[in-house]
């Protein structure tokens, strides 16, 4: 189907700001774009309290916030959000909105995890913070009123990148034990062109010129783009992951990496459950002020995450 008309309307608006070229942007330029974009994502939801905490992780503290639905009981599953932004941009700041969707609809306590940025701090930092965040978060349930259980590893766009290598990472090593993850418009491979990236290269929100901008800021010299850690669709073994919830856009140059690695996963006998909306772009889910399909989307998002939770 053709784009969703107001979505059509707001990639109108955007182009007619003459905003940078993303090949010569600095990095600053990149992330007061992202504040300016997140400034859509709608009216605030209400929450029955948001706490700002502090991990203090092996290797770094790091600011998360802890968002706790109005279904609010004394241990609730657990799910652990990395926000997008390319790995350059964004915080628990920016996707505020977001994280307050997934706690509602999910009836989830949401930990939002202030993940370092590059290029202050570049590849594998990100995935470290990551990493440990999850494993701390995982060994800590009942300081955070979570069900040790029914914990969920979740990510959009370049946080989904970070999402699907750790639960990768942490089923080599088994454990901690994952119920689920919640892919959102992933950014699974980086190495390549997939048709929808070939296609979809360029106006509609990411373009490939912002994807080949963040990668030259988050990749040191000598980290190849096709290391499955960078880039995890091209991980060898997919055995032991949890149950996978992946939604993807019609019009997203990344949607093809997101279908591609839901029929891995499935060839693999993990758990799979894949949408793609129709008419969307890009991070539409995080836009609700402009894309009113946004709640249609998290209140399937939310039925999904109750399911598949309910059925542990």
């Amino acid at each position: 189907m053709p784009l969703e008309p107001r979505v059509k309307r707001f990639l109108d608006l955007l182009a007619a700001g003459n905003p940078p070229d993303p090949r010569t942007a600095s990095v600053e330029a990149r992330r007061q774009g992202l504040i300016a974009l997140m400034q859509f994502s709608g009216p605030q939801i209400a929450l029955a309290r948001v706490d700002e905490v502090t991990l203090p992780l092996p290797h770094i503290s790091l600011a998360a916030r802890v968002y706790s639905p109005h279904a609010d009981a004394a241990t609730l599953p657990g799910l652990i959000y990395f926000h997008g932004g390319g790995l350059v941009a964004g915080s628990i700041a920016t996707h505020d909105g977001i994280a307050r969707a997934l706690a509602d609809g999910g009836r989830v306590r949401v930990i939002s995890v202030d993940y370092r940025l590059a290029p202050e701090a570049r590849f594998p930092s990100a995935l470290e913070d990551a990493g440990a965040a999850v494993s701390y978060i995982a060994a800590h349930c009942t300081d955070f009123g979570l069900d040790p259980d029914r914990l969920v590893v979740c990510g959009d766009s370049a946080g989904a990148t970070l999402a699907a290598a750790t639960c990768q990472a942490l089923a080599r090593v088994g454990e901690p034990r994952l119920a689920l993850q919640l892919l959102l418009c992933p950014i699974l491979d980086y190495s390549r062109k997939s048709p929808s990236r070939e296609t979809l290269s360029s106006g509609y929100l990411v373009d490939e010129a912002t994807l080949d901008h963040d990668l030259l800021y988050y990749l040191p010299d000598g980290v190849q783009p096709s290391d499955p850690k960078v880039s995890p669709l091209l991980a060898d073994d997919l055995t032991g992951l949890p149950r996978t919830i992946i939604h993807t856009a019609e019009f997203d140059p990344l949607r093809d990496e997101g279908r591609e690695y839901s029929e891995r996963l499935a060839r693999a006998n993990i758990e799979v459950a894949y949408t793609c909306h129709p008419g969307m772009i890009h991070l539409f889910y995080g836009l609700g002020g402009v894309i009113p399909y946004a709640r249609t989307a998290f209140k399937q998002i939310g039925e999904e995450l109750r399911a598949a939770l309910a059925a542990l």
